[in-house]
């Protein structure tokens, strides 16, 4: 199946965009697609072989999960490639446009059980909240 790109501009500095996408601390506060959720638990060991794990569960407890994977290549601010649970593939591309401004680029291989569409917005949703975390992080 075809893989799913998404990509967005954010107006700072690739060391901090890079920084707040790859720290546990940080990711428990962006890393879910609504309100509705939160990511309460993120462990993450950056480096090749390295795993991580974020728990993802609706703020009124109704359903959660694990996504967890592996780390198979680290470009420090510049890319991450991994393969999650299930084998698919999973690439994050930080372009620097400017010493102010970097994009985001993640393109992942869909799964079969939803539409690549509702895959699409959940993951655009997602690296859209990291976005708005990130421009108002001071």
């Amino acid at each position: 199946m075809e893989p799913i790109r998404i990509e967005i501009t954010i107006l700072e500095p690739t060391q901090k965009v890079w920084d707040l996408m790859t720290t546990p601390n940080h990711i428990e506060k962006w890393n879910f697609a609504h309100e509705t959720w939160h990511c309460p638990k993120a462990e993450n060991d950056l480096r090749v072989g390295g795993k991580f794990t974020y728990r993802m569960e609706a703020k009124d407890e109704s359903f959660g999960f694990d996504l967890s994977g592996i780390y198979d290549e680290i470009i420090p601010l510049k890319k991450i490639k991994y393969h999650l649970e299930d084998g698919r593939l999973v690439e994050v591309f930080f372009n620097e446009i400017d010493p102010t401004t970097t994009e985001v680029v993640e393109i992942f291989e869909p799964e079969t059980q939803n539409s690549r569409e509702m895959q699409r917005d959940g993951w655009y949703a997602i690296l859209n909240n990291f976005h708005k975390y990130v421009e108002n992080y001071k």
